[in-house]
């Protein structure tokens, strides 16, 4: 070309970049899903991010409002598993990311609120389904005070050979046609102190000893006598996902709450887990893709030698290698979650590298985005500084990142060639 400040023509991309064409269905549902996330998730996740969180959940708060338009929306456990399974999975990452792009505050609330529902549906239990429906706000009751990560490890494929895993923080126990809820849950359980019901993971009192290993799944309406909240957590980011902890005080609830006992509970742990890390992968590619978009459009608008800061090498060159890593993290958490539906063998360690990938795809591009708004970006002017403090979140939360990394190499062990 003769001028040099002529630019090449280039393939302009959709919102959720070279994805191949959705179905009529798909993108219908993709368009109202991003008209609820700009409209309503966007405004009130930066609303409540200045909030105390107490003022969050509090009656008359915008997340109410904001909840409720989306158990509106419909897109709730009972219509995700209406569709066939390959479409399943494009859809649970179309309704993830696309919320994630939203507010992942809002996104992880509204997501680990439908954890009991799913987990009685992929165990068959419809009549808990139909007791506890979508637009009941559920909580996945499994981190401790004391047994974070251990909580993810009940077959102690990490456990250090000097370790002592010590007496669990909650348990159950069978008493004829009841279960017998003791014990806490940490301040780290979303929706904790606002959730109707909660899909507990704890371990077993044997009567003899309490048994983490084989523990049990018990679903608890929060409205028990005997269950209390704790205090709302504050903290850095994903202010608008409410936390805090739980207490169990002789809780009863009928036999028939009982989701998986001994026998069942590794298998119980890797269900609801591969299904988190599939919702996280999601959730943070959107992230990512928002902090990417919001540099993108200022490195248009912002002027510096007299030029858009976009025509700089140094910005183009940031702006690929943050497009690549949205790219990259949504190819890879789409095939991941595809195959977890379609295979009759999940694959929990696919579900880690798709929630690693993803979180820390989204704390990089986020932190490349503040970098591109320069000074601006350091303000609360700007929504950058929010998404680098919601996506450094996300390295922790469901298995912080360094663990599944642990547990996910040895999964990769193939005991025929040792």
């Amino acid at each position: 070309m003769n001028d040099r400040n002529q630019i090449p023509f280039a393939a302009k991309l959709g919102s959720l970049g070279a994805e191949p064409p959705l179905s009529e269905t798909a993108a219908m549902i993709l368009e109202s899903l991003e008209r609820y996330a700009a409209e309503v998730m966007r405004p009130v996740g930066a609303d409540l991010d200045r909030m105390t969180p107490d003022e969050v959940i509090a009656p008359g708060s915008p997340y109410w409002d904001a909840r409720r338009k989306f158990v509106e929306l419909g897109f709730g456990v009972e219509a995700l598993l209406g569709f066939e399974p390959e479409e399943r999975g494009k859809m649970m990452c179309l309704l993830f990311e696309t919320m994630g792009w939203g507010d992942s505050g809002l996104a992880i609330s509204f997501g680990a609120g439908m954890l009991p529902q799913y987990m009685c549906a992929v165990l068959g239990r419809d009549d808990l389904l139909q007791q506890y429906p979508d637009a009941v706000l559920g909580c996945w009751g499994i981190t401790e005070p004391d047994h974070g990560s251990d909580m993810l490890d009940p077959n102690r494929m990490i456990f250090h050979p000097q370790g002592q895993y010590g007496r669990p923080n909650c348990a159950a126990r069978i008493d004829g046609d009841e279960v017998v809820v003791n014990g806490q849950k940490s301040a780290w359980v979303s929706n904790g102190t606002i959730a109707e019901v909660c899909v507990l993971y704890c371990a077993t009192d044997t009567g003899s000893g309490f048994d983490a290993q084989r523990g049990c799944v018990v679903i608890v309406p929060m409205d028990a006598p005997g269950v209390s909240r704790g205090k709302a957590l504050d903290k850095i980011g994903q202010r608008a996902l409410n936390q805090g902890e739980i207490y169990f005080d002789n809780v009863r609830v009928p036999r028939s709450h009982l989701l998986a006992g001994p026998d069942e509970f590794e298998d119980a742990v890797k269900i609801i887990h591969t299904a988190a890390n599939g919702l996280m992968g999601a959730t943070f590619t959107g992230v990512a893709r928002a902090a990417y978009e919001l540099a993108l459009d200022y490195a248009h608008e912002r002027k510096q030698g007299g030029v858009p800061i976009i025509r700089h090498q140094s910005v183009a060159y940031r702006l690929f290698h943050m497009f690549r890593k949205v790219e990259a993290a949504r190819a890879l958490t789409n095939r991941v979650v595809h195959y977890n539906f379609v295979s009759p063998n999940p694959a929990l360690h696919a579900a880690m590298t798709a929630k690693v990938t993803a979180t820390q795809s989204a704390f990089e591009v986020a932190s490349d985005a503040l970098q591109i708004f320069g000074g601006n970006g350091l303000t609360r002017e700007y929504p950058v500084e929010k998404l680098l403090r919601d996506a450094r979140a996300s390295l922790i939360e469901d298995g912080c990142n360094e663990i599944l990394a642990i547990k996910g190499g040895y999964y990769l062990i193939d005991p025929d060639r040792l």
